[in-house]
């Protein structure tokens, strides 16, 4: 702060308000009249009009030589000798910051805050600015000298303040402060379970902190630690521990004595490398270590066998162990920007579902590894060496995404056109030449459209034994693990059956065969008409099936009508040794002696019982399917599959078999079909989740509906629902709801209070005319659309600002 003698002599020496001052720019600031450039203060220290126009025109300083040869808008005056201004005075301010001091710390814990403490067990101290944490604070679990003065009369109207009647302290928040150290008095707190200490400045931690017994999640991210104490690694109930955002360099081996630890994240550090002690955390469900500098991963890290989730990317990893499929919970792996030459097999990593290994240096994808992942959803393999994309892509049946941008690959294999589920492939910064740019242009739906046309074109070519070509893409053609030759390659599963059993027929497609083609899960080779199948059979030179063209086959009857004519067929033939039916006199029926088997059942070839067995799942995807045999249900029931998807067919309601799993069905995909109605006995599935009924006729659903207990997502999206069915609110475990482009009228919120669990509501592109204010009281909803209906409030602006902004601006307009 400047003192007013300081103020005088600084206005003094620049004129401020004096009448020939500033009080004269002011009234004549536009230049106009007879206005006295000369002498006038301004321009003494700051140059003239003209040469400031000179000196922003031509880059040079002031001056009649600066201005030379140049015209300027405002005649030139005679000008004075530039007077050399008064030095500037130094001033002394007050700084902003000082040093708080312990009294001010203390003050921070009110009484307010101090009774809520005691009543609730709960402290947040967050964002307080503390330098030291209040010394009162290490004895708020001690009764206070005035409850223990207070007797029952005293105590009559405020009872809750009364030391029994306290809870002890069991959340304490203590961050974005400016603590540089803890006490040793911390441990007082026993009785703690939660201390959140990120965001401070805090150099160690006490010893003592290893007492706090109950704790169970701890927080020191932010923070300029470079190692615990040895004592916190006996805390014998710790879950969640948070380290990122430090100066650490290494784990301690200690680590593997948490037993309990569930979470643990040390991202952004500088740790080398992992201890060989952490495959002790057997329930370690989240390993998060991005943004360190770890080469490899010690071998026992594939034990700890509950893990879900590993974050590494930025780190320096030049490979992954080579028995990562120990790690069967496994669903999200991130990889990126790492030194990774090759992507292990994943043989056992079925739960896998994001793979991220973008940035690296990858030069192949394992074929191996599309066989083993049959829920993978996301591949991103953007920013490496890739050459050249596997035909066997297509066994990746679930896959939405796939992202191999900046590689170089020149051919897309038309089979990627067979990924029903694919709805983003990204294939720029390749030097791709067999389709045309306007082309990869135009999104994924067209490339998936030209490379189908493709695929189409090929296989009305046929009868190439070779793999054919069409626009320069070389096809090869995928027999279900047989190679060109018709050989079974040594690591297919069950080849060993197949050695033993050599095939008497070996399919030679000019297109690959569906139930080829998709080794994940196929049953419906089960009673798919061979129609890309040849009418030979090597051993015997002779005609055994006679197809017909795949319209006439749905022209003539459904798919069980077609399966059970297939059957009389083969049956008259005499030849039963064909790829997928054989005689019951072979040792492999379902498993089991064939004796007690009766004709009616069809004995099916053991690597397809082997997919069913091994992935869990049947999946049926652009078959143009209306019905489907109940023998396929019974056959996935006792192979215990509990995955169903059948999107993108022609089913009009769901098939009848489907009810032989209504005890371990967990997850129905069937988008994508001509379904109207949905039969009641959908009510007996006690155990499923997920369920995808988008993209279908429905305009309701069955009041049995809402005996789903377990369901958890629900997608309706793009049906005829012109308001939500009364059985969807019953559903009490309902986390994300999907109702998109529909026809639904209005807003529900009563129905929507019933859903405790609800947290994503998806209407965009219905008819919703009124949003009911109250619906912003509904805080479990954190994921809200609503765009694309024809109210007027909220308007668009809002909307677009997120569920926040929404659910905000409507509880500000419930009336009071």
């Amino acid at each position: 702060m400047m003192n007013f003698s300081a103020q005088a002599d600084f206005e003094a020496t620049y004129n401020f308000g004096s009448p020939n001052g500033s009080q004269e720019c002011n009234q004549q600031s536009a230049f106009g009249g007879d206005f006295n450039f000369n002498g006038h203060p301004c321009f003494t220290h700051y140059g003239y009009p003209s040469e400031l126009t000179d000196m922003s025109r031509n880059g040079l300083g002031s001056g009649p030589s600066a201005s030379r040869g140049t015209s300027s808008r405002i005649p030139r005056c005679a000008q004075k000798p530039r007077q050399i201004p008064s030095p500037r005075i130094n001033y002394s301010f007050r700084p902003v910051f000082h040093e708080r001091t312990t009294e001010e710390d203390d003050s921070i814990l009110t009484q307010q805050l101090w009774k809520l403490a005691r009543r609730s067990g709960t402290l947040n101290l967050s964002n307080k600015g503390l330098a030291r944490v209040p010394g009162r604070l290490y004895d708020i679990n001690d009764a206070d000298e005035d409850s223990k003065a207070a007797n029952l009369e005293k105590l009559t109207m405020k009872e809750e303040d009364a030391w029994w009647n306290q809870v002890p302290l069991n959340n304490l928040d203590l961050s974005s402060n400016a603590l540089t150290h803890l006490s040793s008095k911390i441990e007082n707190l026993a009785s703690l379970t939660v201390l959140t200490l990120h965001d401070n400045a805090l150099v160690e931690l006490p010893p003592e902190i290893g007492k706090l017994e109950k704790l169970m999640r701890l927080n020191v991210s932010h923070n300029k630690l470079s190692h615990l104490p040895r004592e916190i690694y006996s805390l014998p109930d710790l879950r969640h521990l948070n380290i990122s955002y430090n100066e650490f360099k290494e784990l301690d081996p200690d680590i593997s004595d948490l037993h309990m630890l569930e979470f643990l994240d040390g991202g952004h550090n500088n740790i080398q490398s992992l201890p060989g002690g952490i495959g002790f955390l057997v329930r370690l469900t989240t390993l998060l270590l991005p943004y360190n500098h770890i080469k490899e991963l010690p071998p026992d890290l594939v034990n700890m066998r509950s893990l879900q989730k590993i974050e590494l990317e930025q780190n320096d990893l030049i490979g992954l162990p080579d028995d990562m499929g120990l790690l069967r919970k496994l669903e999200c792996l991130y990889l990126q920007h790492n030194d990774i030459l090759e992507l292990p097999d994943f043989e056992g990593n079925e739960s896998l579902n994001e793979l991220h290994a973008s940035n690296n240096f990858i030069k192949t994808i394992p074929k191996s590894m599309c066989s083993n992942l049959p829920h993978l959803k996301i591949l991103d393999l953007r920013d490496n060496k890739i050459t050249e994309l596997p035909d066997e892509l297509c066994l990746l049946r679930n896959l939405t995404r796939l992202d191999v941008s900046n590689n170089s690959i020149s051919v897309l294999p038309v089979t990627l056109s067979s990924l029903a589920h694919l709805i983003s492939l990204q294939v720029d910064g390749n030097p791709i030449k067999t389709i045309r740019r306007d082309i990869l242009q135009c999104g994924t739906t067209r490339i998936l459209k030209t490379l189908h046309e493709r695929a189409m074109a090929n296989k009305e070519e046929g009868g190439s034994d070779a793999a054919s070509t069409s626009g320069g893409i070389s096809v090869t053609r995928l027999r279900g693990g047989h190679t060109d030759t018709g050989d079974i390659p040594e690591n297919f599963p069950d080849s060993s059956y197949s050695n033993q059993q050599p095939s008497q027929f070996g399919c030679r497609c000019p297109y690959p065969c569906q139930q080829h083609m998709q080794q994940n899960v196929q049953p419906f080779c089960v009673y798919e008409p061979l129609r890309n199948c040849p009418e030979y059979d090597r051993e015997t030179q002779g005609h055994i099936y006679e197809p017909e063209s795949y319209e006439q086959q749905h022209q003539s009857g459904n798919m069980a009508n077609l399966f059970m004519k297939q059957q009389e067929q083969r049956r008259s033939s005499g030849y039963h040794n064909s790829y997928m039916y054989q005689q019951q006199q072979e040792q492999y029926v379902y498993g089991q002696d064939n004796s007690h088997h009766s004709t009616n059942r069809m004995a099916v070839h053991p690597r397809w019982v082997y997919k069913l067995r091994h992935t869990r799942t049947l999946a049926v995807n652009l078959e143009q399917l209306t019905e489907v045999p109940e023998q396929v249900f019974q056959l996935a029931k006792e192979e215990g599959v509990h995955v169903v998807d059948f999107a993108r067919n022609q089913l009009s309601t769901l098939p009848n078999g489907l009810q032989h799993m209504r005890e371990q069905l967990t997850e129905l995909v069937l988008s994508n079909n001509l379904i109207g109605h949905v039969p009641q006995f959908i009510s007996q599935f006690t155990r499923i989740s997920y369920m995808n009924l988008s993209n279908n006729l429905l305009n309701d659903l069955p009041k049995e509906f809402g005996v789903l207990v377990t369901l958890r997502e629900l997608n309706v999206a793009n049906n005829r629902f012109q308001f939500i069915p009364n059985g969807i609110y019953e559903l009490q475990g309902l986390e994300i709801f999907i109702a998109s482009e529909n026809h639904i009228k209005q807003l529900n919120v009563s129905g929507l209070q019933c859903m405790p669990r609800l947290t994503t509501l998806d209407l965009r592109n219905n008819d919703i005319d009124n949003v009911p204010p109250i619906l912003g009281n509904l805080t479990n909803i954190t994921h809200l659309e609503l765009v694309g209906n024809p109210f007027r409030q909220p308007r668009h602006q809002i909307l677009m600002k997120g569920t926040e902004a929404i659910m905000s601006y409507l509880r500000d307009r419930i009336p009071t």
